[in-house]
């Protein structure tokens, strides 16, 4: 694939699209070169790459991207977006994430803050007493920058739930209407495609379109959601092998990841999960031997207002 930063022009009607998706889904490669991904946000920068962030808390797609930049995102949730014909968008190509930490809300990542604190107005509630002596670590930021390489556009499935089935994640898979299947191409690099599945003996049947680059190896099923205002999140991804037999695409599960709330789960996650992304946090810093920074609350607090006041 050519380098080309201009795939995306602010402004144009494509990139008005990408802006509108709340969420993407953003595929990294793992050390042993299966890919991951999760759902995240982020804002197109006006040289046409894409800014993306993440916390101390999650710093594995940092560390990701640090080994091998080949990346993907995929804009195809269209929950709250306002798209009349909502398409999926599969952007591929490479990430630069420098080791650096950042909690001042300036530049484009002060746009991002603007833009995440207006679309998800339940994290506001972050920059008040006492969340603030939990949360600072949502407030220290490792910057991915993507240089877009290709860009592609499909049409949404049509929705359709797995039937029952005992497969591993199957209770998880059945409540969604489709699934974004996470694989590699020939070269390895990472595809995301949103499309249905179909519980059958050994593994779950993938629609994969003709001219999708997936190849057999390391892949996975992941499965989001949001309301309007960006709350009540969840994710779960289905990991395991995708293989090609006579009838297609099967993705054979091997384990099921769930890093935030559990399916089914209860209120003590939120708990287990401020204590898990606080402990990350401090390894993070003390591996580097780096003090834990001081957040500027009240430059947050600005922009709250200003969000407020519309």
């Amino acid at each position: 694939m050519s380098e080309s930063p201009r795939l995306l022009t602010p402004g144009s009607p494509l990139v008005e699209t990408i802006e509108a998706y709340r969420t993407c889904e953003f595929a990294t490669l793992t050390k042993s070169g299966a890919p991951v991904a999760w759902p995240t946000s982020g804002i197109v920068n006006a040289d046409g790459s894409i800014l993306l962030t993440t916390s101390l808390g999650y710093p594995q797609k940092a560390f990701n991207v640090r080994r091998d930049g080949r990346v993907a995102l995929l804009f195809s949730d269209p929950t709250a977006s306002g798209l009349d014909q909502p398409e999926q968008i599969l952007v591929r190509g490479v990430a630069t994430c420098p080791d650096e930490v950042h909690t001042e809300p300036t530049g484009d990542l002060r746009v991002l803050w603007e833009r995440l604190m207006a679309r998800q107005p339940s994290s506001q509630a972050y920059l008040d007493w006492p969340m603030t002596l939990l949360t600072d670590f949502y407030y220290m930021r490792l910057l991915i920058t993507v240089t877009p390489s290709e860009v592609v556009q499909r049409p949404l499935p049509t929705p359709s739930r797995p039937s029952a089935s005992t497969l591993l994640g199957a209770p998880v898979l059945a409540a969604f209407e489709s699934a974004v299947l996470t694989a590699v191409d020939d070269t390895g690099a990472p595809v995301l495609l949103r499309t249905t599945v179909t519980a059958e003996d050994g593994g779950y049947r993938v629609a994969v379109p003709d001219g999708v680059p997936v190849a057999a190896g390391p892949a996975g099923l992941l499965v989001h959601r949001h309301d309007d205002e960006l709350s009540k999140l969840y994710n779960a991804s289905v990991r395991g092998a995708l293989v090609s037999d006579g009838s297609g695409w099967l993705l054979k599960p091997e384990r099921l990841v769930e890093p935030g709330a559990r399916h089914k789960g209860g209120a003590l996650d939120q708990l287990r999960i401020i204590r898990e992304t606080r402990a990350s946090t401090k390894k993070y810093l003390e591996r580097r031997q780096w003090a834990r920074p001081a957040i500027p609350w009240g430059q947050y607090r600005a922009i709250r207002k200003q969000v407020r006041q519309g």
